[in-house]
Order: C-alpha cells, then structure tokens, then sequence
C-alpha cells in the first residue's frame, strides 16, 4: 500500500491581522534562535505591535473602551 503524500503546509495572508499558519510549525528568528508552535493554527505578527513576538496578540486591533458607569 503507497504512502499518502504529505500535505502542504497552509498559509494564509489577511488583509488587516497576521499571517496564519496551520499545523506545527518552527519559526527561525532574526538573532538565529527558533521557536516552535505545535498549535493547529499559528497566529504570525505582521504589524509588530505584539509583545510575543513572532506571535500575534491582538494589539494591531483598536481597541474602544467603554464609558464607566454606561
């Protein structure tokens, strides 16, 4: 019985968020160290707003805050 071919890694480029990455992945950083997500999706910052880097956590978004007391 053949081996099923591997599948290709998936990446998904969003117009205003971060590059999604899906299925484990090792990420190698500017200063040489490597990082590693096993996550099912992997969420990459693009805007470099994030203090996880290379991950994204939200900071690119606006955030609004409620009135007190509304």
């Amino acid at each position: 019985m053949p081996a099923e071919p591997a599948r290709p890694t998936r990446v998904t480029l969003t117009d205003d968020g971060p590059v999604l990455v899906h299925g484990p992945v090792e990420i190698e950083l500017a200063d040489g160290r490597r990082v590693r997500s096993d996550r099912p999706v992997t969420a990459l910052c693009t805007c470099r707003r994030t203090r996880r880097p290379p991950f994204c956590d939200t900071s690119h978004r606006t955030r609004v805050r409620e009135e007190q007391g509304s």
